[in-house]
């Protein structure tokens, strides 16, 4: 039998395939259409201490592979998400992992403090790619030092996994992601969206009520697996691929560069099945290739262009 099982700190996923924060809801809002049996997790949209309304409209734009996205985090806030998300998906057969965002260090420690004791939370996602409002709108995944704190403050209050998300707006995300595994990281998603923007031709302005917005889909996958790739080679703790991931065989090349699990994003708004047909894929394929256990597959991309190269 084929062991498809990851580890992420001390949390077991049953295989590599999990859906990402913002395009699955809170977890039961397209259960009818999944069987939440087949993939391994789902990580949350984003949540901020307080409720937010997101961003002024328009909010998406198709664009060629892909989507612009300006939701702006809109979310229910802590209170109502622990008092009516969490126990909505207390009986799901996978894993529950909250992405948390913060304006300050605190409000991440604040959001830790309050989702890590909870017994159906596996682990926690920090969206750092959002605006420092002490830091004077820096956003914390565009620093080191920033990126540490946030993942030190966390670390410390925090007993299950933590997980980082990084952001690929930026010279070397290797350096983001040292400085987070530095501070007690178990690891790493790469990449959140990069940004982006469409011109309406009409109103000759730009089509998103925010102006510019995370570019995400098939068109950012080369640069999701440089950057997964770059990672596996910087850090010693596990990546979580994401971006442009539509198929099985996308997957694979996830894991090949180097990341031990992925998420499956915009994938998911086409096709809300995606990540259970996904993970079918997935397991297909890797059952062909002389491998008991699919973490075998993980950098071998990496490895063999070492090879090469000496």
């Amino acid at each position: 039998m084929l062991d498809l099982s990851v580890r992420i700190g001390s949390l077991v996923l049953r295989n590599p395939v999990t859906v990402a924060s913002g395009t699955f809801g809170y977890g039961t809002e397209l259960a009818d259409l999944v069987d939440l049996s087949k993939i391994a997790g789902v990580f949350t949209k984003g949540l901020s201490v307080e409720p937010r309304p997101g961003n002024p409209p328009p909010r998406v734009a198709e664009t060629a592979s892909g989507m612009l996205n300006a939701i702006g985090l809109e979310n229910v806030g802590l209170e109502a998400f622990v008092a009516e998300k969490v126990p909505a998906f207390d009986k799901a057969p996978c894993a529950f992992i909250p992405n948390i965002f913060g304006k300050s260090v605190d409000e991440f420690r604040t959001l830790a403090e309050r989702l890590d004791p909870l017994p159906r939370v596996d682990a926690l996602e920090l969206n750092i790619s959002c605006p420092n409002v002490k830091a004077g709108g820096v956003s914390f995944g565009r620093d080191p030092k920033l990126a540490a704190e946030v993942t030190r403050a966390v670390r410390r209050v925090a007993r299950k996994p933590v997980i980082v998300k990084l952001s690929p707006n930026v010279a070397d995300i290797a350096e983001i992601g040292r400085a987070v595994e530095a501070e007690g990281a178990d690891a790493v998603s790469a990449i959140n969206t990069l940004t982006g923007m469409a011109i309406d031709l009409k109103a000759r302005r730009p089509l998103l009520g925010n102006l510019t917005g995370g570019l995400s889909g098939p068109a950012i996958k080369p640069v999701a697996l440089r950057m997964v790739f770059e990672c596996y080679r910087a850090l010693k703790i596990p990546i979580i691929g994401i971006g442009g991931i539509m198929s099985g065989l996308d997957a694979a090349e996830f894991l090949l560069a180097g990341a031990s699990a992925v998420q499956v994003g915009t994938a998911t708004l086409a096709d809300p099945s995606a990540a259970q047909r996904i993970a079918e894929e997935l397991e297909a394929w890797s059952a062909t290739q002389c491998v008991e256990k699919i973490q075998e597959l993980v950098g071998l991309a990496v490895r063999n262009s070492a090879l090469s190269s000496s």
